[in-house]
């Protein structure tokens, strides 16, 4: 079973003015995340805003980002749905086109109890055949989070689940406890939270996180040289990229996507989640501030950004 590591960026689902997918803005997104080193790609996830998407967009989403990355990272494909029947439609299609992973999280609107999530999971396992499944374990309110013994236990009955997403904080000791207690059926745990907490969690044995598209190549450059040995310039570059993941936090997706059209990776910051924040005049200075200040510090001499 292929094995996944390292920096995997949640692609934002661009929108243009009137709320439509921006389907040249999504492969330029893609070109962005692989252009800066990224390991893999992630989509639809919630980043993506994929529970604000119809089906018919969901399966476009996905069909695009495959076509795009041609092979040259894996791409996992989120299939959550709000049953059963809809999360092994989502895993049958990424399959059929071509998915090297399958993500999901236990249905999102009504909440089953462990013995339906189990078996949701199996029935998404075998629409991915050997596909490897990763269970995205995130806090409410779209997240039905499972303790760690339930996810060692459904590990335990669902051959081809072999990762989590951790995104229940504090995600650190969590993800020890996976990997002490999940033996080598577990090939992995991801981080969440945009990369806040990237190297509290390698420090606890994660493999790598799934961040927000936005500050891609800054994630991938801090997993580098964490991974190559330099933890202290792992450490002093992740302290200059704070500020903008404090602000990240607060505003989530729209963070991301006003980042990213500052950087001219896509066209818009529209944003269809109808309860996302909004950044006002104030925040969008702020943001610019940070991001120019980052990035003259960080494009000299390597041309990271």
């Amino acid at each position: 079973m292929r094995r996944f590591a390292g920096i995997f960026p949640v692609l934002q689902t661009p929108f243009d003015e009137k709320g439509e997918i921006d389907t040249d803005s999504l492969r330029a997104e893609v070109e962005f995340c692989l252009q800066a080193g990224a390991h893999g790609l992630v989509v639809p996830a919630t980043a993506s805003e994929f529970f604000a998407l119809t089906d018919s967009e969901r399966f476009r989403v996905a069909e695009i980002v495959l076509e795009q990355t041609c092979g040259r990272v894996p791409v996992i494909v989120g299939t959550s749905g709000v049953s059963k029947q809809a999360a092994v439609a989502f895993t049958a299609h990424a399959v059929a086109h071509g998915a090297d992973g399958i993500m999901a999280m236990p249905p999102y609107v009504r909440r089953p109890d462990e013995a339906s999530v189990f078996a949701y999971y199996e029935a998404v396992a075998e629409a991915a055949r050997d596909r490897p499944v990763i269970v995205q374990n995130a806090p409410p309110p779209l997240g039905t989070p499972l303790s760690v013994p339930a996810l060692v236990r459904l590990m335990e009955r669902v051959e081809n689940i072999r990762y989590v997403k951790e995104e229940v904080s504090p995600a650190g000791p969590r993800i020890s406890a996976l990997n002490q207690t999940a033996g080598g059926r577990l090939l992995g745990v991801f981080g969440g939270s945009n990369g806040l907490w990237l190297l509290n969690e390698l420090d606890h044995g994660a493999c790598g996180n799934m961040p927000a598209s936005a500050l891609v190549d800054v994630h991938v450059r801090i997993y580098t040289l964490y991974t190559s040995g330099k933890r202290e310039e792992a450490e002093a570059l992740s302290l200059k990229i704070l500020p903008l993941l404090n602000l990240g936090s607060q505003f989530g997706v729209a963070f991301a996507k006003e980042l990213l059209r500052m950087r001219g990776v896509i066209r818009t910051a529209v944003v269809r989640d109808p309860q996302a924040s909004t950044l006002d005049e104030i925040d969008i200075a702020e943001l610019k501030r940070y991001w120019e200040r980052l990035n003259r510090e960080l494009a000299v001499g390597d041309g990271l950004c």
